[in-house]
Protein backbone atom coordinates (compact mmCIF):
# COMPACT_ATOMS: atom_id res chain seq x y z
CA UNK A 1 0.00 0.00 0.00
CA UNK A 2 2.65 1.96 0.37
CA UNK A 3 4.27 2.54 -2.82
CA UNK A 4 1.12 3.22 -4.37
CA UNK A 5 0.82 6.32 -2.09
CA UNK A 6 4.79 7.02 -2.55
CA UNK A 7 4.90 9.21 -5.33
CA UNK A 8 2.11 11.39 -3.97
CA UNK A 9 3.85 11.77 -0.35
CA UNK A 10 7.20 13.02 -2.25
CA UNK A 11 5.29 15.41 -4.55
CA UNK A 12 3.69 16.57 -1.38
CA UNK A 13 7.18 17.25 0.45
CA UNK A 14 8.98 18.45 -2.45
CA UNK A 15 5.94 21.08 -2.62
CA UNK A 16 6.70 21.52 1.37
CA UNK A 17 10.50 22.49 1.19
CA UNK A 18 9.98 24.63 -2.30
CA UNK A 19 7.68 26.72 -0.48
CA UNK A 20 9.58 27.01 2.49
CA UNK A 21 12.77 27.33 0.06
CA UNK A 22 11.66 29.40 -2.87
CA UNK A 23 8.27 30.79 -1.74
CA UNK A 24 8.23 33.49 -4.59
CA UNK A 25 8.03 31.36 -7.16
CA UNK A 26 6.04 28.33 -5.39
CA UNK A 27 3.24 30.69 -4.30
CA UNK A 28 3.62 32.62 -8.28
CA UNK A 29 2.95 29.34 -9.47
CA UNK A 30 0.42 28.32 -7.31
CA UNK A 31 -1.52 31.16 -8.79
CA UNK A 32 -1.13 30.80 -11.83
CA UNK A 33 -2.18 27.21 -12.14
CA UNK A 34 -5.40 28.67 -10.55
CA UNK A 35 -5.97 31.51 -12.97
CA UNK A 36 -7.21 29.21 -15.95
CA UNK A 37 -9.46 26.93 -13.48
CA UNK A 38 -11.26 30.41 -12.35
CA UNK A 39 -12.08 31.15 -15.76
CA UNK A 40 -13.68 28.01 -16.74
CA UNK A 41 -15.79 27.97 -13.22
CA UNK A 42 -16.31 31.68 -12.54
CA UNK A 43 -19.04 32.31 -15.52
CA UNK A 44 -21.19 29.79 -14.98
CA UNK A 45 -20.59 30.78 -11.04
CA UNK A 46 -21.98 34.20 -11.53
CA UNK A 47 -24.53 33.53 -14.00
CA UNK A 48 -25.86 31.45 -11.50
CA UNK A 49 -25.87 33.48 -8.72
CA UNK A 50 -28.12 36.35 -11.14
CA UNK A 51 -25.52 38.33 -12.76
CA UNK A 52 -26.64 39.93 -16.07
CA UNK A 53 -23.79 41.90 -17.80
CA UNK A 54 -23.75 45.30 -18.61
CA UNK A 55 -25.39 47.18 -21.92
CA UNK A 56 -22.61 47.36 -24.42
CA UNK A 57 -21.27 50.90 -24.86
CA UNK A 58 -22.49 52.58 -28.06
CA UNK A 59 -19.52 52.72 -30.46
CA UNK A 60 -21.31 55.57 -32.30
CA UNK A 61 -22.36 58.92 -31.49
CA UNK A 62 -26.37 59.58 -32.72
CA UNK A 63 -26.88 61.94 -35.73
CA UNK A 64 -29.70 63.84 -34.59
CA UNK A 65 -33.11 63.79 -37.50
CA UNK A 66 -32.75 67.37 -38.48
CA UNK A 67 -30.78 69.74 -41.00
CA UNK A 68 -27.79 70.74 -39.93
CA UNK A 69 -27.61 74.77 -38.78
CA UNK A 70 -23.78 76.38 -39.93
CA UNK A 71 -21.94 77.86 -36.99
CA UNK A 72 -22.36 81.55 -36.34
CA UNK A 73 -20.14 83.67 -34.39
CA UNK A 74 -16.73 82.08 -34.61
CA UNK A 75 -15.56 83.70 -37.60
CA UNK A 76 -12.09 85.15 -37.82
CA UNK A 77 -12.00 89.05 -38.15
Amino acid sequence: MSAITAPFRRTYLYLQRQAHENPVIFYSCVIGAIGPVMAITVPPIRERLGYKPAEMIPATYPIPNRPRRPTQGYEDP
